[in-house]
């Protein structure tokens, strides 16, 4: 009896320790990891985007680096998470690497996932090895007004609660609307239609909500590593504008697309993969 009992105890001690340390870490993103190279590459897509955008660029580099993809937690049919927010997915990402070990790896990424990259590089800076922007501000909101700040107490709720209140019909009839201006490529705007409309309504409100409060001019002073950062066509019209948004990055590298509109990689291919293959390899 009494052994049948110590071992039922020892049976307990083992499960709670399983329960506690064998518990898998979880993220604010789904990832995918393709490929095989000692050197890494982090791709994080743009706002209510699936990874998924990233496919034809990954399928150049998969043969001689490991790639690890993102899709945000409330984005393209990801799970959403409680509490959303641009800082937490920030640090999330950071630990991903620290805590799986990749070494050094190139951040690419896009809109928003952009965004991410040079806040990563700011505050981690020993973390990354060199970083890609694509079609990407400091600070979306000093493009209408340059002299913007943040919020402290920003308050999303009322954008949060007016995207709640659309049905899918108005919901997508807006996106219909919107994401036409923001891509030039037929063969692809479905895609990211589908991929927006299967966001978390919530999650695409509030991010939304705290990206145009954010402002990274200043912070990405910190970042160390090589940049490139790769931009719209239109947006070689603004030329000072974009560029001052930047002053504080010594090791931006500034390439300007040939046509197209902010989904660069689908927009102008050849450009984009040209410009990516200079500066990765």
């Amino acid at each position: 009896m009494k052994k049948t009992t110590a071992l039922l105890i020892a049976l307990a001690f083992i499960l709670l320790c399983i329960n506690v340390f064998g518990e898998a870490k979880t993220y604010p993103f789904q990832v995918k990891v393709s490929g095989k190279g000692k050197q890494a590459i982090l791709f994080i897509p743009g706002f209510a985007c699936s990874g998924d955008v990233w496919d034809a660029t990954k399928s150049t580099y998969e043969k001689k680096y490991t790639c690890y993809t993102l899709t945000m937690a409330g984005f393209a049919g990801v799970p959403a998470e409680a509490t959303p927010s641009f800082k937490g997915w920030e640090d999330a990402i950071a630990a991903y690497i620290i805590e799986n070990k990749i070494n050094k790896p190139i951040i690419i990424g896009h809109s928003m996932g952009g965004g991410l990259a040079l806040a990563i590089a700011a505050d981690y800076p020993t973390l990354v090895s060199k970083i890609v922007i694509v079609d990407a501000l400091p600070c979306l909101a000093a493009m209408s007004n340059p002299d913007f700040k943040s919020n402290p107490n920003n308050d999303c709720s009322p954008m949060v609660a007016k995207l709640t209140s659309l049905t899918d019909g108005q919901f997508y009839q807006m996106q219909m609307h919107s994401i036409p201006q923001l891509i030039v490529d037929t063969a692809h705007l479905k895609q990211v239609v589908g991929w927006s409309v299967t966001s978390d309504r919530k999650t695409f409100g509030t991010m939304y909500c705290d990206f145009l409060n954010t402002d990274l001019r200043a912070k990405i002073a910190g970042i160390k590593c090589p940049a490139l950062v790769l931009l719209e066509s239109y947006f070689a019209t603004f030329k000072p504008a974009i560029e001052a948004q930047y002053k504080n990055l010594s090791t931006a590298q500034f390439a300007y697309a040939n046509k197209g509109k902010h989904f660069i990689m689908f927009d102008d291919t050849d450009w984009y993969n040209q410009q990516l293959a200079a500066f990765i390899k």
